[in-house]
């Protein structure tokens, strides 16, 4: 043997040495690379598991944030509603307010003034006290009182309708003063 075919051994001895170590390693990867596909299959699982209970989870709440739209929806209709409301009532009271301190006590003191004048104008056809009239087909009925019935039966015809115009008067103020406060 001869020095080449002795570095020719050697130079095979290393080869099969270095394929061995290498066939090892390649091994040794393919476990590796076996293990790390099996953990990422699982992994993938649970997170597609995690996907869909995030899927889920965000569709509730798209639900429930319909519903809250259609609840902000209600409120701002009836927000606006009342806000109209307010300003209609804030309308209507500021009419009501005229009218009470306007007209109110004029008109109250005009009409105790007319109930005064007929309640007199019927004492004075009827010749007797008169407790109330009421209009029933245009005719008028006439009923005594009883505790005052001596008393103004004793007084003139005149001053008795002097007396019931008075009373009515008495009575449309008291009744004007009531409707301002």
């Amino acid at each position: 043997m001869n020095a080449g075919q002795l570095a020719a051994l050697i130079a095979a001895a290393f080869f099969a040495v270095g394929v061995c170590a290498t066939v090892y390693v390649l091994a040794k990867l393919a476990r590796l690379i076996t293990a790390a596909t099996s953990m990422v299959t699982s992994y993938q699982a649970g997170a597609d598991d995690l996907l869909q209970r995030t899927r889920a989870a965000v569709e509730r709440a798209d639900d429930q944030l319909a519903r809250t739209s259609a609840l902000a929806d209600g409120v701002d209709e009836v927000a606006a509603s009342m806000s109209e409301l307010s300003e209609q009532v804030a309308a209507v009271a500021g009419t009501a307010r005229l009218i009470a301190s306007g007209l109110g006590a004029p008109v109250l003191r005009l009409a105790a003034a007319g109930h005064g004048v007929r309640r007199a104008m019927a004492i004075r056809r009827t010749g007797r006290p008169v407790a109330e009239l009421r209009a029933d087909g245009g005719t008028a009925q006439v009923r005594p009182l009883p505790d005052r019935a001596l008393a103004d039966r004793a007084l003139s015809d005149r001053a008795l309708a002097d007396r019931a115009l008075a009373d009515q008067t008495l009575a449309g103020r008291a009744l004007a003063d009531r409707a301002r406060r």
